[in-house]
């Protein structure tokens, strides 16, 4: 028996129609739930293979997931939105099954910055004010997590992300490679990207996407509408047996063997350190500051994290309405309740006893003590200063 489900419980449950699935990733810390359960077979009980993709960048696994090269992904949640809107890319209706992670990404400027006196977001506002030529900034997607953090975070200190700053594109594994180059002066990405610039010694964190917003969506399980529609049983299966890797890695003393496991050459490529330290919470930001972080990464929380809220993914739509990618205003609940599958999600958690939420939204505090919580979305979209 695993996780108050019994191995008859299982064996009653339609098999799935598909016995082996491809899912892509990004080489990140939060891609730990789909390797768990691929590595560590959690996904073998439900009658599943999850076999993994190693991809280059998020458009590789945009661009794999609409030619159908790979089942499933390890998926932006900004990326899915962006895609299904006709925004991130050739138009293609996408599907989130469930959330992985919350929090874990971070921001971060060049040691450059550093020696000249910039440590925080107002120096930087300050600098930018005295340089003739803008600076250029990373994300990893348009329409990305990371590009919303960071444009979020420039905005909340009087920064302009589109007409103070120059952005660019980079993959997250090559994020220190263009810090150190100098090709950028900054970035947004997920980790381990941000610990490696200070364990190369070539960057400092000035803010995590958890100072941003306290327990963010970041990653979901992505597939194509027609692949959740054409495979509700393999769906079910994939949810289940992440949910069960997800559940596995909240136990902290876990994330020990799971770093090392992340840290393979096949997977993030990357010192156990770099991964293991901000895994568990335990920061060091490269400029003098050490804290136990009160909102690390999570992978489950009783389920909490995992479930598709639809004020998440309505949230960034408010964002893309905010910084123009989106013209006219979306009807936001309706979007959201076309992507985000709570019906195929909700059959999963009933399996595993696990409990959903009793309201489809959820209410946040923002960085800059903005609330959001899915109520009206046009008013919250068009509210902000920039």
């Amino acid at each position: 028996m695993l996780f108050g489900v019994s191995d008859m419980d299982i064996k009653n449950l339609a098999m799935p129609e598909l016995s082996e699935v491809m899912i892509g990733f990004i080489p990140l810390t939060d891609c730990a739930p789909i390797v768990v359960a691929s590595k560590m077979g959690f996904d073998k009980k439900y009658g599943l293979k999850i076999n993994l993709s190693r991809e280059a960048s998020w458009a590789a696994i945009r661009d794999k997931l609409i030619s159908g090269d790979i089942h499933a992904a390890h998926s932006l949640y900004g990326m899915i939105y962006g895609v299904a809107l006709g925004i991130g890319g050739q138009q293609k209706n996408l599907s989130v099954l469930m959330t992985l992670n919350q929090n874990g990404q971070g921001i971060t400027l060049s040691n450059q910055l550093k020696d000249a006196g910039v440590n925080s977001g107002s120096q930087l506002k300050n600098y930018l004010l005295q340089e003739k030529e803008k600076l250029t900034f990373a994300q990893t997607f348009p329409t990305g997590t990371h590009a919303m953090w960071l444009y979020y975070w420039l905005a909340s200190h009087d920064i302009h992300p589109l007409q103070d700053i120059k952005t660019t594109v980079v993959p997250p594994p090559q994020m220190v490679a263009n810090l150190s180059a100098g090709s950028v002066a900054g970035y947004c990405a997920g980790e381990p990207w941000n610990a490696r610039a200070v364990y190369d010694n070539v960057g400092f964190t000035v803010a995590t996407s958890q100072d941003v917003w306290a327990d963010h969506p970041e990653k979901v399980l992505g597939v194509t509408a027609e692949f959740a529609d054409l495979y509700p049983k393999t769906c079910r299966a994939m949810v289940m047996a992440i949910l069960d890797a997800c559940r596995y890695l909240d136990v902290m003393a876990n994330r020990e063997k799971v770093s090392d496991l992340l840290a393979g050459p096949d997977l993030i490529n990357a010192p156990k350190q770099v991964i293991h330290d901000r895994f568990i919470g335990e920061y060091d930001n490269g400029n003098g500051k050490h804290w136990q972080d009160d909102h690390p990464i999570k992978f489950f929380n009783d389920g909490a994290v995992n479930f598709p809220y639809l004020s998440d993914g309505m949230w960034f739509m408010t964002q893309f309405k905010r910084w123009g990618l989106l013209k006219s205003e979306p009807d936001y609940l309706a979007v959201s309740k076309k992507i985000n599958r709570i019906d195929l999600y909700t059959e999963a958690t009933e399996a595993l006893e696990i409990a959903v939420p009793k309201h489809l939204m959820r209410s946040s505090k923002l960085m800059d003590g903005i609330v959001w919580n899915g109520e009206n979305p046009a008013s919250y979209a068009n509210s902000f200063k920039f």
